[in-house]
């Protein structure tokens, strides 16, 4: 999982470089999104609320010919409906890049004044056709995962999406030497050199974890197999899901939809933001949340043995997962503007592209521990096969989030840098940025944060109404004091760091980490020993 994130940032750094917030990086980002989106409906979550739970059950009971009839049925269903909609997306791309990203319709009269030389609308629909049939693969090697993280088989499925990053990278950078012409021709080659890494990269995904699923199954034969054991309860969990997160996926449209209004660049910025943002969610809080799924399936006893024996579970994983999260918001709150250009700043990524993706980054933060501890509740959920509850709450966190993100997004785009009068701690002095950096993806990113916290209390909610009452505070109200305290000295000395930005970015937050483990173990917080254990634990794990 952290290689497949160090490369993902690697690639983000490369188009980064390559393409500031300009309109090649508002074509990939936007190119992506789509595919992705549709990849994260059927996908990962989906998989996880629905197939996991039941095909883990079955293998813990010894079924395995069953278990392997059921993930052939699976199998055959998805490959079959993610065909189809590959092929609608190819068909529908332009009537789809016109709904999601409206603000790119524009773009043919301002090249027609002189003002833009790239029809986003056009390119991105170009690039769509081309990024949508990986979702299928994509989508597979989600079922891949389920499969061998059930077999209790952890590393393979976290390192496969390395091919995914590699391949955009290679490709990207092997036509990047290469391209010739104006600034145009520059940009249609990129980003769609970029989207034939991905389909590449996506089958690849998919191929390396194929024999290892095949070789921890009994009876797999892919099929349509309505009858399949398992089937029905995992369909009738998997309808709740889809629209739990679709309402997910719809809140993102709605985020890019809103930041393509903005100024170029606005769309990329977004997303630039929002990789930082979601990498300790996935490194923490996804990874911890797709270990613990099935063995939270596995738990026996009746409804209120399970409920308790749950609740314990999931209270230690949140404890493990704050220790680490709980740096890493503070951090990215006070580090962040060096954290952004360390892993950003170079080639056409500016300062004044640091700054706005820097305050994106802090926006969205502020979310960040309810985020995190959000995904492991839904797994105690699933694990209790009510995928509806997690459905209603994310779309509840969906309302409330677009409508006060459109609101502050407007309040904010107001707001130039320049204006403000921040600390001259945090980085290079905000006069330095020019005047025309303006905020209004960061109201974007406040409305997330908002929403974030509201799904949070709702979930906690349902559990305790379920006597499966799980309670963070107690380890956030460890961790996040002693992160600032091991923070204070390393914030305070940022600016004084030599050097070009990826260096006054990885030395502070490399002292602040290594200070607040040190720290960590001296006083014996719990969790660290606790992290240690769980990481052990998962390490050794007889495969059955």
């Amino acid at each position: 999982m952290l290689a497949s994130r160090v490369l993902g940032l690697v690639r983000e750094a490369v188009i980064a470089s390559l393409a500031g917030a300009s309109a090649l990086a508002d074509v990939v980002s936007a190119a992506f999104r789509a595919p992705n989106a549709l990849q994260n409906l059927l996908g990962d979550q989906a998989l996880s609320a629905s197939f996991i739970p039941v095909y883990s059950r079955l293998v813990a009971e010894g079924r395995r010919r069953d278990a392997g009839a059921l993930a052939g049925a699976v199998f055959g269903l998805l490959f079959a409906v993610m065909a189809a909609l590959s092929l609608l997306g190819v068909l529908l791309a332009p009537w789809l890049v016109r709904l999601f990203f409206a603000g790119f319709a524009g773009d043919a009269e301002a090249i027609a004044a002189g003002e833009a030389v790239v029809d986003r609308l056009a390119l991105t629909t170009r690039a769509v056709r081309i990024s949508f049939p990986m979702v299928a693969a994509i989508t597979l090697s989600a079922w891949c995962l389920g499969i061998l993280n059930s077999h209790r088989r952890f590393l393979l499925p976290y390192i496969a999406p390395c091919f995914w990053n590699a391949s955009v990278i290679a490709v990207v950078l092997f036509v990047a030497a290469r391209v010739t012409g104006g600034e145009a021709d520059r940009v249609t080659e990129l980003a769609l050199a970029a989207c034939w890494g991905g389909l590449l990269g996506g089958l690849l995904q998919f191929a390396v974890q194929l024999p290892s699923v095949l070789r921890a199954t009994d009876g797999l034969r892919p099929s349509f197999n309505l009858r399949a054991p398992g089937l029905r309860r995992t369909l009738s969990r998997l309808w709740p899901a889809i629209a739990g997160r679709g309402a997910g996926q719809l809140g993102a449209y709605v985020d890019g939809l809103l930041a393509s209004l903005l100024a170029e660049g606005a769309v990329a910025v977004l997303g630039w933001g929002q990789r930082l943002y979601l990498l300790p969610i996935s490194l923490f809080g996804v990874s911890m949340a797709a270990a613990e799924l099935p063995e939270l399936a596995r738990l026996d006893g009746d409804e209120q043995e399970r409920s308790k024996a749950a609740a314990n579970r999931a209270e230690r994983a949140v404890a493990a997962m704050s220790f680490l999260v709980s740096p890493t918001l503070v951090g990215y709150l006070a580090l962040g503007l060096g954290i952004v250009g360390a892993v950003y700043r170079r080639g056409s990524f500016d300062l004044e592209d640091n700054w706005l993706v820097f305050l994106v980054l802090a926006a969205y933060s502020l979310g960040l521990l309810a985020s995190s501890t959000s995904r492991l509740l839904q797994s105690v959920f699933f694990s209790f096969g009510d995928t509806r509850s997690p459905a209603r709450i994310v779309l509840v966190r969906l309302v409330i989030a677009a409508g006060l993100g459109a609101g502050l997004m407007t309040i904010f785009d107001r707001v130039a840098v320049a204006d403000l009068r921040l600390p001259g701690w945090l980085g290079p002095a905000v006069a330095e940025a020019p005047d025309g950096l303006r905020l209004g993806a960061v109201g974007l990113a406040l409305g997330s944060a908002v929403g974030s916290w509201l799904e949070l209390a709702l979930l906690l909610r349902g559990l305790r109404r379920r006597s499966a009452p799980v309670r963070p505070w107690r380890a956030w109200g460890r961790h996040l004091p002693l992160a600032m305290l091991c923070l204070a000295p390393w914030a305070a000395t940022q600016t004084l760091m030599p050097g070009p930005p990826w260096i006054a970015g990885v030395l502070p937050v490399a002292g602040f980490a290594l200070t607040y483990l040190v720290a960590a173990n001296a006083l014996k917080v719990p969790e660290a020993r606790a992290l240690r254990r769980w990481l052990l634990e998962t390490r050794r794990r007889p495969s059955t």
